[in-house]
């Protein structure tokens, strides 16, 4: 049984499918809620601080904060406990580094379900984590 998972959340509607998949499916795991505030990308980004690279650090933390009292709020009307966390980054990298670093059983999150050129487009962070990730991933559409 997974007992401790990490859950990616952004305040979108897939995320939010995904907290309530979490908290249904594994009643007695602790459940990590992670806000990565996206720091862009870029050959010159990567010699700055992230939060250098964000034109209003503070108020995007602060928005990524709301977001997890929202998801704590979920948790609690189910009568569950939710830790948080926020981070700024890259949310793949971020997302896989905290799993390699052996402090989750499992990530669930959430998928927009694009497909085609949107997605290679766009790129997708639940791609990206299912096969860059050292632990099992559940990806909820």
């Amino acid at each position: 049984m997974t007992e401790r998972i990490l859950l990616p959340y952004d305040g979108s509607e897939p995320s939010e499918q995904a907290l309530e998949y979490a908290l249904e499916t594994f009643p007695d795991a602790e459940i990590t809620a992670l806000y990565v505030v996206p720091a862009p990308r870029g050959y010159w980004g990567s010699f700055e601080d992230p939060e250098a690279r964000i034109p209003d650090a503070e108020r995007a933390k602060e928005r990524g904060r709301e977001f997890l009292e929202e998801a704590v709020a979920t948790a609690a009307d189910r009568d569950r406990e939710l830790e948080t966390e926020l981070e700024i980054g890259e949310p793949d990298h971020v997302i896989v580094g905290r799993a390699t670093d052996g402090e989750y059983d499992s990530i669930v999150l959430g998928s927009h379900g694009r497909e085609g050129v949107s997605r290679i487009l766009l790129g997708s962070v639940a791609e990206n984590v299912v096969r860059r990730s050292p632990t099992p991933v559940v990806v909820v559409r």
